[in-house]
């Protein structure tokens, strides 16, 4: 590997940078892999429906797609240095906020606990995209002949946190056993976050390309509103969509699949190691296919790996499902990237933050909160079909809505207390007596509903993985809208030369390099 482009940074800087932002995404995966794994632990606690946490999950990601989107306009500006120290302060904050949730339950109730996890994991999303805005277009300047390749590199850090993360939860959820408090494993990300805190010190930063070709700051904003960027733009907020708004929920999703939230938390470590090893080879693949040709191919196979997911009634067929799955997702993110900061490097690091922030927003907004409420409205239909009577014990106080559409969900307490029979209920009441306080507001309803879970267990369990499969289905046809919107690119630019990449020259004309769609 060679550095970049600008002046006074070595080869060595360039590979400390580029291992730094790694290590920095990962932080953020770790952080990410561990959240989805107390989702359930959040829900049993404070009562929360699967709405509400797509809202709690979904709140992280509009925090990194503003930061991302505010850092892109500002990195040359104030500076990378500056910026990753604000990153710590967030994460830090984030820290705080968030371990504060259960002293705020119980001092404020139910309401009070949400917004403290919403904005927790919103700060913890600021940290993030501050990372975010800075390492991708460092990276894209480092090595600005190879940014496929070395963008899939730093992204591999993704993966990698999912990786460590999940095997902390696996370890720490144990099934049929007590979990580890959720604030000890939430805790775990500021362990990466130390670790590339310590390998930016002392380092020199770069400008972005464009600032080093000595484009200015209005040439770079113009990028943004030419055709290709828009629809690129469009195309990286359906990225965003399916990938991290699937994620947020696929462990959660496979564990009911296959009974065992233990193997979801496997299944989530496995295709993690399956992308963090890909993501080393994108380099070859994309001067064999090209970007434009990875992102079709990765796209349906998308398409096809939720669809199989969906219909998955065993665990030979959640394997071969989330494999698929995960060879789809693998390059989408990292190569978009790319393709924006290569058809688009006057824009420097505001067209490539632009991308990312609309991703982010669009996983915050839509993908989280909307394969949430896909579940919730799906496990209604299926419930009601089956007993008008057990949905009527166990829906959520009140409604749900995304886009306008509105349902009643289960209420995800009453459906833990279900589950482990009112253990945790009865736990938690013994140690208010002990206090001298009220009992936890369930116990009455457990009193009367217990009396036939056996049976709603049953149809309780069905409904929610019914509505799991549904989710998955209908996320499906996501990707494949991007296929068709990557064809569609191919062949323009196979009507009018080939794809290459531009490449930006201080003092002179633009030149352009690399291979074409063939």
């Amino acid at each position: 590997m060679s550095g970049g482009n600008s002046e006074g940074i070595s080869s060595s800087n360039a590979q400390r940078l580029l291992w730094a932002g790694f290590m920095a995404i990962l932080a953020a995966g770790v952080g990410f892999s561990v959240r989805g794994a107390i989702l359930g632990q959040w829900a049993d606690r404070y009562g929360f429906t699967m709405t509400e946490l797509g809202q709690i999950t979904g709140g992280g990601f509009v925090g990194a797609g503003l930061i991302i989107l505010a850092g892109s306009f500002i990195a040359d500006k104030v500076g990378y240095g500056k910026l990753m120290a604000l990153a710590f302060l967030a994460h830090f904050s984030s820290a705080v906020l968030t371990l504060a949730t259960g002293t705020v339950y119980a001092s404020a109730g139910k309401d009070a606990a949400f917004y403290c996890l919403y904005f927790g994991m919103f700060l913890f999303a600021v940290g993030n995209g501050i990372c975010e805005a800075v390492v991708n277009p460092l990276v894209a300047t480092l090595f600005p002949t190879n940014k496929s390749h070395y963008l899939n590199i730093l992204h591999a850090g993704w993966p990698g946190g999912l990786i460590i993360g999940g095997l902390i939860a696996y370890f720490m959820n144990p099934d049929k056993q007590e979990p580890v408090h959720w604030m000890v494993q939430m805790s775990l990300f500021l362990i990466p976050v130390v670790l590339y805190g310590v390998m930016l010190v002392g380092q020199k930063f770069p400008k972005s390309e464009a600032s080093d070709a000595g484009v200015s700051y209005g040439v770079m904003i113009a990028q943004l509103f030419f055709p290709l960027m828009l629809i690129l733009l469009v195309l990286h907020a359906l990225v965003g969509y399916v990938e991290l708004g699937t994620d947020s929920w696929i462990a959660k999703i496979t564990g009911s699949i296959m009974d065992s939230p233990q193997k979801g938390l496997l299944l989530l470590v496995y295709t993690s190691g399956l992308m963090f090893v890909l993501r080393f080879f994108a380099g070859p693949i994309v001067h064999r296919i090209s970007p434009l040709g990875l992102l079709f191919v990765s796209s349906l196979l998308g398409f096809v790996g939720l669809q199989l997911l969906g219909s998955a009634d065993s665990i030979i067929l959640c394997v071969l499902a989330v494999t698929v799955y995960a060879c789809g997702k693998t390059f989408l993110w990292p190569t978009m990237l790319a393709v924006a900061s290569e058809r688009f490097p006057k824009g420097g690091a505001i067209t490539i933050g632009a991308l990312g922030g609309f991703g982010m927003l669009s996983a915050g907004l839509l993908g989280g909160p909307g394969i949430g409420f896909k579940q919730d409205y799906n496990a209604t239909y299926k419930l009601q079909q089956s007993s008008k009577d057990v949905y009527e014990k166990y829906k959520a106080e009140g409604p749900n809505s995304f886009l306008g559409y509105t349902v009643v969900g289960l209420d995800g307490a009453k459906v833990g207390v279900l589950n482990d029979e009112g253990k945790e209920l009865a736990r938690a009441n013994e140690i208010l007596k002990t206090a001298g306080k009220p009992e936890e507001k369930l116990a009455g309803w457990w009193d009367t509903a217990k009396t036939t879970a056996d049976g709603d267990k049953k149809l309780v369990n069905e409904a929610v993985l019914y509505g799991g499969r549904q989710a998955l289905k209908l996320t499906s046809f996501v990707p494949l809208v991007m296929a068709g919107l990557y064809l569609l690119l191919i062949l323009y630019f196979r009507a009018t030369g080939g794809y290459k990449a531009v490449q930006l020259a201080a003092g002179g004309p633009d030149e352009v390099y690399g291979g074409s769609e063939h």
